[in-house]
Parts: structure tokens; C-alpha cells; sequence
């Protein structure tokens, strides 16, 4: 399982929502079958329906 928190801890160096969704796509197409939000991001790009989309990036997987 892997969690939002999680990847935004180990990448400290991310500072876009966008830079996030790059992360989740690499980390579901080495496998990963679940995403689990337990915190919303906090870059200041963050939309609105952040859920869905990273949802939506992390399905896509490749």
C-alpha cells in the first residue's frame, strides 16, 4: 500500500502538484497497487478535485 504521505515525506524536493503526479505515475508503473490519501498536498498549485486526478495518474500506470 502506498500513501500520500509517504511519497511526499521521501520527496522532499517536490514543489508542484504536477511534480507529485510525475512521482505517483513512476511509483505505480514499478508496481504499486494501491494509493491510499491520508493527507492532501499542500503545494500552492493544488487544485480542487486532487483526489480524482491523482486517482486518475495513479490508474494509468504507464
Amino acid at each position: 500500500m502506498l500513501y500520500l504521505s509517504q511519497v511526499m515525506i521521501s520527496n522532499p524536493e517536490l514543489e508542484s502538484f504536477d511534480d507529485l503526479k510525475l512521482v505517483i505515475k513512476e511509483l505505480a508503473a514499478q508496481g504499486e497497487m494501491f494509493l491510499r490519501f491520508d493527507v492532501k498536498p499542500t503545494y500552492p498549485d493544488t487544485p480542487p478535485d486532487w483526489e480524482d486526478q491523482l486517482e486518475a495518474t495513479f490508474s494509468s500506470r504507464y
